[in-house]
């Protein structure tokens, strides 16, 4: 019997309920396994996972002091044509609608009734408050000066956008919103460097320039021929119905964004010029398509692609 081998078999674990297994699983005092794990095999496992981790945020941290050492943070790296985007600015307008119809370029207020209109006054409220700002250091305004066309802001400065003689396009006749004739402000986009090719030779206009600005150039060229350095705007009804429903239409303070303004370097305080088109008595109840266009020879129209243009509607009931 000394010599007669044993035989070993494998016997299953104990069948254990599940709540009883769970417990185990958590805390096995026979092994000191805390989760299927000894400690020694916790510690061996969050040691790698800190030197992999630390390994990772140290690679991602050298990269990126790399790329921003390619960068400056006063102007960008592609610029004009390299940049994506290009060299054809667009044309914006405000009051915006109210951000739950963000796609929408409607302005439609009752004029009768200021809880109605009170959207549109507080958003020129809020996009003009830059521009009526004190100088302090905190908005740059400190920087900004006094300009004109043979006075342009000397290096380290910028223009100044003067508020103080905008008639009715104010926050004391509340844009005129309360009395059926809005003003709508318009701004060019800003591209950093753009300086526009001026319509300052009455002799090279384009023929799809309106009639109206057309005169209105000559009239300049043979007045104070030093302020056609400017990016001329135009506004004008869609449609024969439009132009008839939109009534006659003022540009405060000029029909234009003077050329002192350009380009734009991204030196502090810097304000992008405005144009208010003051509506002086749109019909009433009637849907009005207006497109207002900005004109310069580097500045590229597309209805399609709102480029040098930009489209809003007007209804004041």
């Amino acid at each position: 019997m000394e010599g007669k081998k044993v035989e070993q078999y494998y016997s299953p674990p104990p069948k254990l309920g599940k709540w009883e297994g769970f417990r185990i699983f958590l805390w096995n005092s026979e092994t000191g396994q805390f989760l299927g794990r000894t400690g020694a095999s916790w510690a061996k496992i969050l040691l790698f996972y800190v030197l992999f981790y630390a390994v990772l945020c140290g690679f991602f941290a050298a990269m990126l002091a790399v790329f921003y050492q390619t960068l400056d943070p006063k102007q960008p790296k592609w610029q004009l044509n390299s940049s994506l985007i290009g060299t054809n600015p667009g044309l914006g307008f405000r009051p915006m609608p109210p951000e739950s119809n963000v796609e929408s370029t409607l302005i439609w207020y009752k004029a009768s009734d200021e809880g109605n209109f009170l959207h549109w006054t507080k958003e020129l409220d809020a996009f003009l408050e830059e521009y009526q700002k004190g100088g302090t250091s905190a908005n740059g305004a400190e920087q900004r000066v006094h300009c004109d066309y043979d006075k342009p802001a000397p290096p380290g400065k910028v223009c100044d956008v003067d508020m103080t003689d905008w008639g009715h396009c104010t926050k004391e006749h509340k844009y005129g919103y309360n009395k059926s004739a809005p003003c709508i402000f318009l701004k060019l986009n800003k591209i950093f460097g753009w300086k526009p090719n001026y319509y300052n030779d009455t002799k090279n206009l384009p023929e799809g320039m309106p009639t109206d600005l057309q005169d209105h150039i000559k009239k300049e060229e043979n007045a104070q021929r030093h302020r056609l350095n400017t990016v001329w705007v135009s506004c004008a009804g869609e449609n024969p119905a439009d132009v008839e429903n939109m009534g006659a239409i003022q540009y405060i303070p000029r029909r234009g964004f003077p050329g002192y303004y350009f380009p734009f370097t991204n030196t502090p305080g810097y304000l992008s010029p405005l144009v208010a088109v003051f509506f002086e008595r749109p019909k009433h109840g009637v849907l009005i398509n207006i497109e207002c266009k900005a004109w310069a020879h580097n500045i590229i129209h597309d209805r399609f692609e709102r480029r040098g243009s930009v489209h809003f509607e007007l209804m004041v009931d």
